[in-house]
């Protein structure tokens, strides 16, 4: 599996997948497919439940029989048709076990026409814009549906400075409410479009430096809860066009820990980068995260973070290239993975 190699390559050595695949998860027989066919490799995965069939927004899945096969949370990833009342019943139905319903924030009506941030650099382009208003309605929504069902609520991939204050005022009424961010928006921002990359068209969009700034100062202070990848891999076909017609996404899952440290070495320990990325995503799903003891299991990643290196495309282990970061100067890199008695470390 050419995502376990590259997770494993980016010093993963367990990630989630979301259900949006082909075929989707959306049954208790994809999630024991998922969790059968990872066994024994390098690098765990931990798969995520659909909320609807075929993650189509439309009817619920069995979210119990997938929680009793092994889904650690239920999400229908990137789908944004997930309506009000069904939303509002997934937090019901996982409320019994304690499960978790995770969130992508962006009201589809108002962003299906944008390709990168709305702002400055979009009007100068002449090309549609995603308003923060798309992620905000929604973050605003699940919040009142989470305080209603008294249930858990994830938001993937906050991108808005406004998402990030609904999201700091819910922490501060004690709601069940957690949110991750992707290294990307922190690390890059709307001017990087410009160049009509297409590998800079990503989900969520790059937003303004401002915007950049007030998200790092949001993981310092403990509101983002912790760093996801979420990696999205596109084929060549699909970035390899004029940039309005281009598909949402970038490989990440190589550079996430690049990204992370470039971005918040100075806002945060390595310590407390660590905690973002391998200790708070597994506490949100229920996973206990790993310790480094005597008599336990080995499962650590091997770094160095003033290492500086280059990503150089033949190495990438996604079976997608399409990130703009090949050849760039990077630093923090990971050296390898110790996972079951398993690693890829150079001997």
């Amino acid at each position: 599996m050419s995502g376990a190699r590259a997770a494993a390559a980016g010093g993963f050595t367990g990630v989630c997948c979301l259900p949006d695949t082909d075929p989707p998860i959306h049954s208790k027989s994809e999630v024991e497919y998922v969790i059968n066919k990872a066994k024994g490799g390098l690098v765990d995965i931990f798969p995520i439940g659909a909320i609807s069939r075929s993650c189509n927004g439309d009817d619920i899945t069995e979210m119990h029989d997938m929680n009793n096969a092994g889904a650690v949370a239920f999400s229908d990833g990137i789908n944004r048709t997930v309506k009000a009342g069904l939303m509002e019943r997934a937090l019901f139905y996982v409320k019994p076990f304690r499960g978790a319903v995770f969130s992508y924030p962006d009201e589809e009506s108002i962003s299906e026409k944008g390709h990168l941030n709305e702002g400055e650099v979009s009007i100068r382009l002449g090309l549609n814009g995603i308003p923060d208003l798309s992620e905000e309605l929604v973050v605003m929504r699940d919040i009142h549906l989470a305080e209603y069902t008294g249930s858990r609520i994830h938001f993937l991939c906050l991108s808005t400075e406004g998402g990030l204050n609904l999201v700091r005022r819910a922490k501060e009424k004690g709601l069940k409410v957690t949110a991750s961010i992707p290294p990307h928006v922190l690390s890059m921002d709307e001017t990087s479009v410009e160049s009509f990359d297409t590998n800079y068209k990503t989900l969520p969009p790059l937003r303004d430096k401002k915007t950049a700034e007030s998200l790092a100062r949001g993981v310092k202070d403990g509101i983002i809860d912790s760093i996801a990848s979420f990696h999205l891999p596109q084929n060549e076909e699909a970035k390899k066009v004029e940039f309005d017609l281009a598909a949402f996404g970038t490989t990440a899952l190589e550079t996430t820990f690049s990204l992370a440290w470039q971005a918040l070495q100075h806002h945060l320990s390595p310590d407390d980068i660590v905690r973002k990325l391998a200790v708070n995503p597994r506490e949100i799903v229920g996973q206990t995260p790993p310790v480094i003891r005597e008599e336990e299991e080995a499962n650590l990643t091997v770094f160095n973070e003033k290492a500086e290196w280059k990503l150089e495309e033949d190495k990438i282990q996604s079976k997608s290239k399409n990130t703009p970061l090949i050849d760039l100067p990077l630093q923090g890199k990971v050296l390898g993975i110790v996972n079951k008695s398993q690693t890829n470390l150079p001997v």
